[in-house]
């Protein structure tokens, strides 16, 4: 597509290069905002720190959010750089196929509060593994969901370190893979800090603050953008249909799900992950334990849900209108996948590039996004480091003989190895849209923990060998046909665009790996000579709907 004098990225002055260029000259006013956040969260996180004396308050806060405060914090957690940057890119570049990862995020929702939300709270103390472990062997089960929970949190800590890497480049002008891999160790290192000192409660309040930012940056941005269109929503479609240079195709479905039979398939699968993920995802579980009772937990989803289906109904204002403003041809310059739509509209809807208004705009809802990166990794290090010391250390390794303080002890070393482990990781990540890497997070946890906590919750015969036969299967398959898929190798925006050794056609693996969890869930169990404990079955069922005995 040619640009022409009058197209929307001549109009705004930004030329490929416009926006590092802009950015440079204004590295004060964005570093200085950017060291405003850190300070105060880590002040919070610090704050925190000293009101953590147990267990309980560094897994759980103390249990001592209220539904609102809880429902804020899950919005936190669940608006990631996925969100905020991949979505906005992937509807610039892909038109109403990318807001398809928004509807998907969005009903995802009514699958946690229906069928998790109150019983896991009832059930559990700390982690999905003490539901699964409630009525089954201890050892063999824990050490599934402690792997299971490990991996998919990396996946998603490698989305939110991916889009921090974009984003600060971009911000402070500097080209080059060397400033992306400084930002992602910076932002590794924080998220250990936020961690290791605040525990649950910091992280939940950085989670508040973050989704708070995010919902009045996001809500300023939408208003401009309507603003310029008389808040006429059809005259923004028309006019993003027209920059795209797709016409009336970028506003129907088809350009990137349509093309082929496998294309088709693949949004099936993506449709598929995205709804059933959510109920799986290991920091958005942990955060049901943050409230004192199941109606506390209940209102938790119902804020989250309120708070969570305005920010993405607002991502279509985003990106139709950075497709409208800034042009396809001007983000595919700065960012090939489009994780830097939102922040080049930040700037042209400031007054454009060189403008003042266009950089402190730009610095804000950078410094807003940067906020969203951070809250993110701390709450998927935390549940990831909990898991291992809840799960792994304090009851397989020391087999139930661990002190609260070693305990907490582990978690804390965890958070570190993990965080090594996502820093090294992301380093070979930054070609992948973020949305695209958290869609593969919601399939692994989709086909390896969903199964395994319906079964465990709703079904009476399913046993030990069951529920380890669906977590390993649904999370072998998952990874594997990731590897295999044209996200690793053998396209250009791949993580080895060099090398092709794919053979499984589809970039989202959930077709397959779902079904097989929970198949293998159904046959272990039937195979297994192991018998379900029923008077456990009949006390969990009571406990999940009554809350009674609850920690």
């Amino acid at each position: 597509m040619t640009q022409s004098a009058d197209s929307p990225l001549a109009v705004a002055g930004l030329a490929p290069s416009g926006l590092a260029a802009s950015a440079s000259e204004h590295r004060v006013l964005t570093l200085t905002l950017f060291g405003l956040f850190v300070a105060a969260t880590l002040a919070i996180t610090i704050w925190a720190g000293r009101q953590t004396r147990s267990a309980s308050d560094f897994y759980a806060g103390g249990r001592g959010f209220t539904g609102f405060q809880n429902g804020l914090a899950i919005s936190g957690d669940y608006m990631s750089a996925a969100s905020f940057l991949g979505i906005a890119g992937a509807i610039a570049l892909s038109g109403y196929d990318g807001f398809l990862y928004s509807i998907g995020f969005l009903v995802a929702w009514l699958v946690a509060l229906l069928l998790v939300a109150e019983p896991l709270r009832n059930s559990g103390r700390y982690t999905m593994a003490d539901v699964l472990a409630f009525r089954m062997r201890q050892r063999p089960v824990r050490t599934a969901a402690g792997i299971s929970t490990i991996v998919v949190s990396i996946f998603y800590l490698l989305a939110q370190m991916v889009g921090a890497g974009s984003l600060v480049a971009l911000l402070l002008g500097v080209s080059g893979e060397s400033a992306k891999q400084g930002t992602i160790v910076a932002v590794g290192a924080l998220m250990v800090v936020y961690v290791v000192i605040g525990g649950m409660k910091g992280t939940t309040w950085v989670q508040i603050v973050k989704a708070v930012l995010l919902i009045a940056g996001t809500g300023l941005m939408t208003v401009l953008v309507l603003a310029k269109y008389h808040f006429n929503p059809s005259e923004l479609l028309g006019a993003a249909a027209d920059a795209s240079g797709k016409g009336a195709a970028f506003l129907e479905p088809g350009l990137k799900y349509g093309a082929s039979g496998t294309s088709k398939l693949d949004f099936l699968s993506l449709g598929i992950a995205l709804v059933l993920g959510t109920a799986g995802l290991p920091h958005i579980l942990v955060r049901f334990y943050t409230v004192p009772t199941a109606k506390a937990a209940r209102k938790s989803v119902l804020w989250a849900i309120g708070i969570i289906g305005g920010f993405y109904l607002m991502t279509l204002a985003l990106g139709f209108g950075a497709a409208a403003l800034v042009g396809p041809k001007a983000i595919k310059g700065v960012s090939p996948s489009g994780n830097t739509a939102a922040p080049q509209l930040a700037e042209v809807l400031g007054g454009g590039a060189g403008s003042t208004g266009g950089a402190i705009l730009l610095a804000v809802i950078s410094a807003v996004a940067f906020a969203t990166i951070l809250a993110v990794v701390a709450g998927l290090t935390l549940a990831s480091s909990a898991s291992f010391a809840h799960d792994l250390y304090a009851n397989v390794i020391r087999r139930g003989r661990a002190t609260e303080k070693e305990e907490v002890l582990s978690a804390k070393w965890a958070a570190v190895a993990i965080g090594a482990v996502a820093i090294v990781l992301s380093l070979f990540a930054g070609k992948l849209n973020t949305a695209a890497l958290v869609a593969l997070a919601f399939a692994v946890a989709a086909s390896a923990n969903l199964p395994t906590l319906l079964y465990s919750l709703f079904w009476k015969r399913f046993t030990t060998a069951g529920a380890v036969s669906s977590v390993y299967a649904g999370l072998v398959t998952s990874v594997t046909l990731v590897f295999f898929s044209p996200v690793v190798s053998g396209g250009k925006n791949a993580l080895f665009p060099h090398s092709d050794f794919h053979w499984f056609p589809l970039e989202n693996p959930g077709l397959v790996s779902i079904p097989v969890g929970f198949l293998a869930g159904w046959i272990g169990t039937l195979l297994s000579k192991d018998r379900a404990d029923g008077e456990k079955y009949a006390e969990l069922e009571v406990r999940s709907l009554t809350g009674l005995g609850a920690h």
